[in-house]
This record gives structure tokens, C-alpha cells and sequence, in this order.
């Protein structure tokens, strides 16, 4: 039996299979997910990527010298260097990318005083100055302006000593890489016009606990952002140390949370009886990811075990590494290590970390040097600006999908008063649903990472399914007439949910 036929089997024991005729059949049990129609203007502006645009911001940012948070403070750096000098020139490019689209971005600043932190490993300490620099895409549909997508990187960099301000830090790859696919987002998006809006976006005190990103975040919070998504791209230069054999240029990782960071005690409750620990907003994006990657550069992306050769694709919709593909990670980040989409994580909001396959620890955090006849320091040599390239592509499909899209569907139910082997589900229109838009139920087993199949609800915000819903895990998502798919959204069960911390007693068979 395959994955794609297990959902039948409820239905088999019910009706003859001599009465169920193919369109009968596909209409009550859906069909397997295939990619979406590529946008061809999306596909236009993937192609403006460039690897020659994305090295020249790498390669100005690394001009910078030191781009340590720290160095907001100094009054005896050389002219054209340290941090805010590169806050400055990044704020620079944004309003340059907002004159050639006719002024289409606001351009902003988020300067703030971070204080001394306390305790022996205080990497702050003294009150210091940080700026986080930002430009917003309008979105072009009053009804759906509000909506936001985010893609970001940090524009700090250190070296080996955290409070070493003045010796080269150039951090080409971390994470000039990042701030590099955010700057080139903005570059080919702004040419567009979407329904709802984008943020590019470059933080600072990256290095120092994730300052910059945690402050914007409580400002997103705070101000009402309908943040939907965030993208963050932390190490993306694609490491090419010579002799590196393990490195894998047709992947990059997308991590998520499982269990949302800002649960309440409640809400942990109810997902550990629900099995919904891997459906998380940030799951349900980091799959969102995958999915476009699928519809914009390969047909069947997939990989193997590490240790094997990488998979391949069998087409290739952009012009991009033959087999470029998304790895979804299902954790939140790397062992020992942390990443500003955190700080969204823990404001509410659905946020992934973006990163190479293989990192090289000789190239992060570390003084420029040779030992042993080993090159120690995050060089710009070291970065792949190709491979970058592909990075940006998938962030800028990923970006332009979903601010394409209607909204997530709100008030996704399952109905779950009777006993039996159905399921119901109901749901309510997101703010500014466009009049053609529909539905679309997507469910998959309980041991598949991602959606497998699918059925179109059309309008309709209701619909029973002879599928069990002890069985798989369903979702509902709104797509617009173009095919633009929302991120899909978990039903929670219509009844109040009871004290699952208290024993419960089992209905009479």
C-alpha cells in the first residue's frame, strides 16, 4: 500500500468501490500535491538575481573593517568604518533601491540604547547605541496591506575577542551573506507590486544575544505588525574552503521550532493531546518554503544521508544549481547556537533560520590568522556569491508567493462532538480575502514531514471529509485565483479544550 492510498481505507469499508467512479473518488479523497503554476513574473525577477550585485554588497560591508556592535561607541575608529558606518551605507542602498522603483520603499531606522547586561558573561557593558534598518514594500491592496512578510540578516560581525573593536572582523559569511540576500530581495521585489506588504530588513547585536532582532521584534509586537513570516538568512555564503568535501551547494537548511517558544502552559497541554508538536506557525512556513522551493526550482527536490551523494532534480525551472532545494531542519536552530528569527519566535510570530549546509568554524568568530598552515578568519574568499544567489532566489519566491497569497484561513476547527470515522472542519475568511480566492484542505500522515495531499474547497468555509482524523494531520489554506498558497493552518477542535494535565475518563464502548 502507498503513503498516497492509506486515506482510502475508512472510505473502502463504507461503499463498494464499484460505485465510487474516478471524479467521485478524487472529489472525496483529494489527490497528491503537486507544485503550483510558476508566476511568470516572479520567475522574471528571479532571474534579475545577480551573483555580481550580491559580491559587491558582501565586499562593501567587509570594507567596513569591524563591524562589531560595540563599535557604535568609539570615537577613534578611521573614517568609513566600524558599525554605524555601515548602518549608515545600508540605509543608503535601501533608499537607492527606493529611487529606481520611484520611491516605492520607506526607508527606517530603529535606533535604540541597549544597556549593560548584567552577570560575568556580559557581552555589553556599558549602555550602547544600535540601529536596525528596515524598508517596507507597501502592499498595492488596501484590504491586505496590513499583512507583512519579513526577510532579514545581521550587518555585525565580530572576530575572536567579542569586545575586540578594531582589529578586522569582516564577516563575509556571518552574516554579510544574509544582510547581502535581503539587499537583493529588495533590488528585484520593489519592480513588483503585491497585494500585501514586504520588510527588508538588516539588524545589529546579533553577536551580543540577538539585540537588534529582539528589540524589532517587541517594536513588531508592540505596533500591531500582522507579521506572518519571517525569513532569516544567517551564514548563507555557501563555504568553499578548498578541500571541503562534504559541503553541499544544492542545500540549504530551514529550521523551525516545533513547539512555539511563547506557549503557555495551556496551549503545551493541549499540543502534546493533540499531537501538534510538529505544527507549529513555524513548522506550517519552513513547509511553505519547501513547497515554492518545489514549484521554482526543482520538480522532486530531495536529498539523502549526509555521507551519500546529493540528490538530484529532474528539471530545473530557474537557472540556478541543478537540484537547489530547501532541507527542512525540525528544530528550532543548531546545537549550542541561536539566531534572530528567536526573537520573533518568542514575540509570536512565525519566523525559520536560513543557513548553509556545512558550516566552517574556522571562518566564524575568529581573528585573521595562520596556524599550521590552516587560514583562520571570515573571509571574503570563502564565499560562493552563486550560491548566495540561489539563496536570494528561494527567499525572494518565498517572500513574493506568500505576500501574493490571501491570508491564512482564521478559526480553523475540526469538529469533534461525535465519535465517529469523519472529519469536519470549518473555518472563517482571513481579513481581505479576494472574491475568486478558495479554499484548499491539505493532510498528510502522521509520520510525513510534509503535506501530501490535497482537495479544493473551493469558497465554501466548511467540509466533511470520509477520512479519519485520528489518522492524519489536516490543514486548511487559502489560494489565490493565480494558485498563490497561503501557509497552511492547523485545526484545533471546536469544543473547549479540557485539562489534559488531569486523568480523563474514556467514552463507553
Amino acid at each position: 500500500m502507498t503513503t498516497a492510498s492509506r486515506p482510502l481505507a475508512p472510505l473502502a469499508g463504507l461503499l463498494l468501490a464499484s460505485l465510487l467512479t474516478p471524479a467521485l473518488l478524487q472529489a472525496q479523497t483529494g489527490a497528491p500535491i503537486a507544485p503550483v503554476p510558476v508566476d511568470p513574473a516572479i520567475a522574471q525577477a528571479l532571474q534579475q538575481v545577480s551573483a555580481d550585485h550580491i559580491r559587491a554588497t558582501i565586499e562593501k560591508l567587509v570594507t567596513f573593517n569591524n563591524r562589531s556592535t560595540l563599535s557604535s561607541m568609539e570615537t577613534d575608529l578611521p573614517p568609513n568604518t566600524g558599525v554605524s558606518a555601515a548602518a549608515d551605507w545600508i540605509e543608503s542602498e535601501f533608499k537607492r533601491i527606493s529611487a529606481d522603483c520611484g520611491n516605492c520603499l520607506e526607508v527606517k531606522r530603529d535606533d535604540f540604547i541597549e544597556p549593560p547586561q548584567p552577570g560575568p558573561a556580559s557581552r555589553i557593558l556599558k549602555p550602547t547605541k544600535l540601529t536596525n534598518v528596515y524598508a517596507i514594500l507597501r502592499g498595492s491592496d488596501p484590504a491586505q496591506a496590513a499583512r507583512k512578510v519579513l526577510v532579514t540578516g545581521h550587518y555585525d560581525s565580530r572576530n575572536s575577542d567579542n569586545f575586540n573593536t578594531h582589529d578586522p572582523a569582516p564577516g563575509a559569511n556571518d552574516d554579510a551573506s544574509g544582510v547581502a540576500v535581503s539587499i537583493e530581495c529588495a533590488r528585484v521585489l520593489s519592480k513588483l507590486k503585491f497585494p500585501s506588504s514586504i520588510v527588508f530588513v538588516a539588524v545589529a547585536g546579533e553577536e551580543q544575544g540577538l539585540n537588534g532582532s529582539r528589540h524589532l521584534a517587541k517594536l513588531a509586537k508592540s505596533e500591531g505588525w500582522q507579521l506572518e513570516a519571517v525569513l532569516n538568512n544567517d551564514i548563507v555564503g555557501g563555504d568553499t574552503t578548498p578541500g571541503e568535501t562534504m559541503q553541499d551547494k544544492t542545500a540549504v537548511r530551514v529550521f523551525s521550532e516545533g513547539v512555539p517558544g511563547n506557549a503557555t502552559l495551556d496551549q503545551l497541554h493541549a499540543i502534546q493531546t493533540l499531537g501538534a508538536e510538529n505544527d507549529s506557525p513555524s513548522r506550517e512556513l519552513a513547509r511553505a518554503v519547501s513547497d515554492i522551493g518545489a514549484t521554482y526550482f526543482t520538480a522532486t527536490p530531495h536529498r539523502v544521508a549526509e555521507g551519500t551523494a546529493p540528490g538530484r532534480a529532474r528539471s530545473n525551472l530557474v537557472h540556478v544549481e541543478p537540484g537547489f532545494h530547501p532541507v527542512l531542519i525540525f528544530r528550532r536552530d543548531r546545537y549550542l547556537r541561536g539566531g534572530d528569527h528567536t526573537s520573533f519566535n518568542l514575540e509570536g510570530f512565525p519566523a525559520v533560520r536560513i543557513t548553509e549546509w556545512r558550516e566552517n568554524f574556522n571562518h566564524q568568530h575568529q581573528n585573521i590568522r595562520v596556524e599550521n598552515g590552516i587560514q583562520y578568519g571570515d573571509l571574503l574568499q570563502y564565499v560562493d556569491f552563486n550560491y548566495v544567489a540561489n539563496v536570494a532566489r528561494l527567499n525572494a519566491a518565498t517572500l513574493a508567493t506568500l505576500a501574493s497569497a490571501p491570508g491564512s484561513p482564521q478559526d480553523v476547527h475540526v469538529l469533534t462532538a461525535a465519535l465517529d470515522n469523519n472529519t469536519e472542519l470549518t473555518w472563517t475568511a482571513p481579513a481581505g480575502m479576494p472574491a475568486n480566492a478558495t479554499y484548499e484542505i491539505v493532510w498528510r500522515n502522521t509520520e510525513d514531514p510534509t503535506w501530501t495531499m490535497s482537495l479544493n474547497a473551493g469558497s465554501a468555509t466548511s467540509i466533511k471529509l470520509p477520512i479519519s482524523k485520528d489518522n492524519v494531520v489536516f490543514g486548511v489554506r487559502s489560494v489565490s485565483q493565480a494558485g498563490h498558497r497561503s501557509m497552511a493552518v492547523l485545526p484545533t477542535p471546536s469544543r473547549p479544550m479540557r485539562n489534559f494535565a488531569q486523568p480523563q475518563t474514556p467514552p463507553k464502548s
